[in-house]
């Protein structure tokens, strides 16, 4: 236009008055004529319900063009003519492009894109087309989480994925156990969980994250999939991608919700009149007055008992231009558990930037993480820091008498140290002078540099550093039962572990026509270091009024008083290189394999490097011709896949190593007149100490019926673990400095099936019916402990104590049974008496307390089926969502009903209503036998929330979202414990043990609000 007009002013200054006059009228006509075809065309953009559509995209492709649509779904954008192409776009929609025509108004109707919302799968180092995957992963969004008071991001998947069992008691500082695809290692903690990546950071701790900060979470479960992650990924990889802004896109969302949790149920007890009656019944003296029954009717689980209260708050801001996404968030959780002076309060921060320059050539990010987590506890059997005595508030509650008062008439708390009995200490008194405040800071920065180096070819370089330093600060005081006449027992510990990880890789990407080909190479380098602090124990102060806060105040009357934490120092180091090879043929036949070669510092000098293969094919059987004659059938493929990973977590840096330190027994000896530490080998080096490798044969089967309303996957599965770590093989003192060693001997095997379906039965415009179940089958079989150099014939676990129990073990791993058989005395019922009979190893019926070698096999804690149910509604405005899941055919060792059957010692301990029905004689009632292997099989109605959001007509708010919730409806089960959701984590699962933090109901209120 701008050469058109030059020309014509040119032509004017040269021409004459006549000439220069229709010039002039030419000019006029070419201006109108530009003016025409450059207007501004306006419209609403509505949703499938008629809904305005706020955020959406809009470009002109002549006029080049763009803006977004406002909260009400409006927009206006200039074009350059009726011909001009106008194209809209938003996420979880199908992109639409109008020509503009001769009207100046539009309305644009878009349509969900259901596929364009589940179809983007996570993989290592990458992402892919959920059509294109061809191992076993399953993908939750953000939508599909679970509601409730969540205290860790693991718990959002409950009953959601096919294969993975993560149960919870209702303790707010402790972790859930997560296990995928059956127990395979031998050893605890963290090994048996699977290996966690966040925004492409291996390794970063989940509680980092706020579960409203989570856009999706991907699982991967077959080594096919996980083998890229190496020597971590055995028990599978969790992947989380965090929430990032949309292109176009300014959000401020704010959620929050209070909650109310009570104990679901209680163990009934006697009361103190139940308990006076029963002993005069059976011929027993009263009760010493006034030490043992002061005329008091306590309920001791109401006194440490109480309702919980909680609250969660989540504010975030994000928004993105064509050339940056930057945002932030902070969530605040206080959850307050069920028992007096145990609760949890977490305050997360997190904010992001990222930045494309050159034309979107390079990318620049940064990403920082940090979450401050403050926890109140109360002693419960296994949670006393170092050195400190094992107190359990909640045996306690169950145990003690019911017919003392709390306290003494000048107030102070009653105990009678002399009375013997699984609850000797006052439980009121163990919950209010003994606390251990925990302060837990951990700080994730990582950053990211993308650069487009060729069409199809990007280099990404990233780097994260993360700090936990943990804090733990524990007080006996002078009044409590741990610590009698010890004046006030301090116990601090400071401990910083940091963790650098350097990933460099290369993806290139290419289309040759039918031809699709993926490649990836890297290189990675990880550093650990972790215990870097200190710890110590002492006591004897001369008041309670500082605590733990001046260590320097104690008295200790000896150096035995005063205890340093054992924890050492280490740093842990991993080489890592890898690579990937995806190819596509004709969008049929697919074709993945991968290789990662790994090293690391924690194992032997002659095995610390190790390949991780893997390959997988997929058949795309609906898109061959034949598939054309079977319309019902929407989707069809077919995978298979094989992989080797590793299992090198839970070790430090001198697990393969020989090492000095205090030998049991000799701790001291006399040196020149001085008392002195003794120093000695306390575990033998082994040169050869390698990971544990599991090899995963994988067959899977992906389909969708009826345009995919139904659609699901079936998979079947072999895992086979070898070269299991076990530290307890007996050795030779001759060749070894001590007894024991540990070495890579046994084999576990787990094979099962899993089947997903998910179904949209009903959809009008009014109401939608979404429904998704998942069931899932393992086996699990230790198939040998032994090799040529070492050998071990069973591994005995489970030692549970009780009277007269405290050598006794009641598991046994061995080969040709799953982890977590159960190895008992057999029950045969009461004889004439009404005494307890059990079998002996000569079969032989007796009435008395059996040896060790009666026991026998009893059943395992390994359950047969997993499933869960979910059912989504909804009606114009209105959401309801329920969940329905459980278990089938496992056992639980119900020991703490066996504990409390002791109707001989009433006289010292409350008994269960249940006892009523024994005999007082039963001198064996309390034995821990098969009578109380009990089943684990329940069915809970796990959540169910009604849910509904208002569109106001204002233009800055978006949405609000009220919605009422209940978690732990209810449950089906036959079990007499608190609640069958037992640890299964470990390697002694199964066991109920006077230390179940009870479970609790809880409900909810909460509001999303987007503006």
């Amino acid at each position: 236009m701008e050469k058109t007009y030059n020309l014509i002013l040119w032509a004017f200054i040269k021409l004459k008055y006549k000439a220069r006059f229709l010039l002039l009228i030419m000019l006029f006509a070419i201006n109108a004529s530009a003016q025409q075809s450059l207007r501004v065309i306006s419209g609403v953009i509505t949703d499938d319900k008629n809904l305005p559509l706020p955020g959406v995209a809009i470009s002109a492709k002549g006029s080049g063009k763009s803006t977004s649509s406002d909260v009400n779904g409006k927009f206006s954008i200039q074009i350059n003519g009726n011909d001009d192409v106008i194209r809209f776009t938003f996420l979880g929609f199908v992109t639409k492009e109008m020509s503009a025509g001769t009207s100046d108004f539009l309305n644009v109707n878009l349509v969900p894109d259901v596929r364009q919302l589940k179809d983007v799968v996570v993989i290592g180092y990458g992402t892919s087309s959920r059509k294109d995957v061809t191992g076993a992963i399953t993908s939750l969004k953000s939508e599909d989480f679970n509601l409730g008071v969540i205290t860790t991001p693991a718990e959002l998947l409950q009953g959601k994925v096919a294969g993975l069992n993560v149960t919870k008691s209702g303790d707010p500082n402790k972790q859930p156990a997560t296990i995928l695809r059956g127990p395979s290692t031998l050893r605890e903690g963290g090994a048996q969980e699977p290996f966690y990546v966040i925004d492409g950071v291996p390794g970063a701790s989940i509680d980092l994250l706020a579960p409203d900060d989570i856009e999706s979470i991907d699982v991967l479960k077959d080594a096919s999939s996980t083998a890229i992650y190496g020597s971590r990924a055995a028990n599978g990889v969790i992947i989380v991608t965090t929430k990032k802004a949309k292109p176009g896109q300014t959000r401020l969302n704010y959620s929050t919700y209070v909650a109310m949790e009570k104990v679901s149920k209680k163990i009934d007890m006697l009361s103190a009149d139940e308990l006076r009656k029963y002993l005069s019944d059976n011929g027993v003296k009263p009760l010493a007055k006034p030490i043992d029954d002061d005329g008091s009717n306590t309920n001791w689980q109401n006194l440490v008992e109480r309702t919980g209260y909680s609250q969660n708050h989540n504010l975030s801001y994000s928004g993105a231009s064509k050339s940056a996404e930057y945002g932030a968030s902070v969530n605040y959780l206080k959850n307050n558990g069920v028992l007096i002076n145990t609760d949890l309060e977490r305050t997360i921060f997190r904010g992001y930037i990222n930045q494309r320059f050159f034309n979107d050539k390079l990318k620049l990010g940064i990403t920082l993480t940090n979450s401050v987590t403050n926890s109140n506890d109360i002693p419960q059997g296994n949670n006393m820091p170092y050195g400190m005595p094992q107190g359990n508030v909640l045996s306690g509650m169950l145990f003690y008498l019911p017919t003392v008062s709390p306290f003494n008439p000048d107030g102070s708390y009653k105990e009678n140290y002399t009375r013997t009995g699984s609850g000797p200490l006052n439980p009121l008194s163990l919950a209010n002078n003994n606390s251990i405040k925990t302060n837990d800071t951990k700080t994730l920065i990582n950053g990211i540099a993308q650069l487009d180096i060729l069409p199809g070819l990007r280099f990404t370089l990233t780097g994260s550093t993360q700090k936990d330093q943990n804090n733990i600060n524990a007080y006996e005081n002078s009044a409590s039962g741990l610590a009698v006449n010890a004046h006030g027992v301090a116990n601090r510990s400071a401990f910083l572990n940091t963790s650098q990880v350097f990933e460099s890789y290369f993806n290139y990407d290419k289309d040759f026509g039918q031809h699709t080909i993926k490649l990836l190479a890297g290189y990675s380098y990880q550093q650990d270091r972790t215990n870097d602090g200190f710890g110590l124990q002492t006591q004897n102060f001369s008041n309670d009024n500082l605590t733990y806060n001046n260590l320097s105040l104690s008295n200790p009357s000896s150096l035995a008083q005063v205890i340093f934490n054992p924890n050492v120092i280490s740093t842990l180091r991993l080489i890592s290189y890898y690579g990937r090879v995806q190819y596509q043929f004709s969008d049929k036949y697919l074709f993945q394999a991968s290789l990662r070669d790994d090293g690391s510092s924690a194992f032997g000098i002659n095995k610390r490097y190790g390949l991780f293969p893997a390959v997988s094919a997929g058949w795309r059987i609906i898109n061959e011709k034949f598939m054309e004659t079977i319309p019902v059938i929407s989707d069809l493929k077919l995978r298979a896949g094989y992989g080797v990973s590793g299992n090198s977590l839970g070790f430090n840096a001198f697990s393969a190593l020989l090492i000095y330190g205090t030998p049991p027994g000799n701790s001291k000896f006399l040196y020149n007149g001085n008392i002195t530490n003794a120093l000695g080998p306390v575990r033998n080096d082994n040169p050869n100490l390698k990971w544990e490798s599991t090899a995963t044969t994988n067959i899977g089967l992906d389909f969708g019926i009826l345009k995919n309303r139904i659609t699901g996957s079936v998979d079947y599965y072999v895992k086979k673990t070898s070269d299991l770590i076990y530290d307890q093989y007996l050795v030779s003192t001759t060749q070894y400095f001590v007894p024991t060693i540990t070495a890579n001997v046994g084999k576990i095997k787990n094979s099962g099936i899993e089947v997903a379906i998910n179904a949209v039965p009903v959809k009008t415009s009014a109401f939608t019916w979404k429904t998704s179940f998942n069931i899932s089958h393992n086996k699990n079989v230790v198939e040998t402990l032994s090799n040529t150099l070492f050998a071990t014939p069973y591994i005995q676990t489970a030692q549970l104590g009780g009277k007269g129990q405290s050598g006794n073990y009641s598991q046994i791993v061995q080969p040709g049974d799953a982890l977590g058989t159960f190895y008992l005395w057999h029950y045969l019922g009461k004889n004439a008496a009404g005494v307890s009979t059990y079998q002996n190893a000569a079969g032989q019926t007796i009435a008395t307390q059996p040896l060790t070698t009666d026991q026998r096999i009893a059943g395992n804690a390994q359950p047969n089926f997993i499933y869960g149910w979910t059912n989504s509604f909804f009606y114009k405005n209105f959401d309801l969502n329920f969940l329905v899941r459980g278990v089938w055919g496992n056992k639980i060792l119900n020991a703490t009903l066996a504990s409390l059957n002791n109707p001989a010692d009433s006289k010292i301990q409350n008994i269960p209503r249940f006892t009523l029905g024994e005999s007082f004689n039963d001198i064996n009632g309390y034995l821990i036998s098969d009578r109380f292997l009990e089943s684990g099989s329940y069915l809970r109605l796990d959540n169910a929330t009604l849910g509904y959001t208002i569109k106001p007509k204002i233009q800055a708010i978006k949405s609000i979202r009220l919605y009422l919730s209940a978690n732990n409806v209810f449950i089906i089960t036959k079990y007499r414990g608190i609640d069958p959701e037992v640890n299964i984590g470990g390697l002694t699962p199964g066991i109920d043990n006077q230390n179940y933090y009870p479970r609790t109901r809880t409900f909810i209120f909460g509001l999303n609000t987007s503006f």
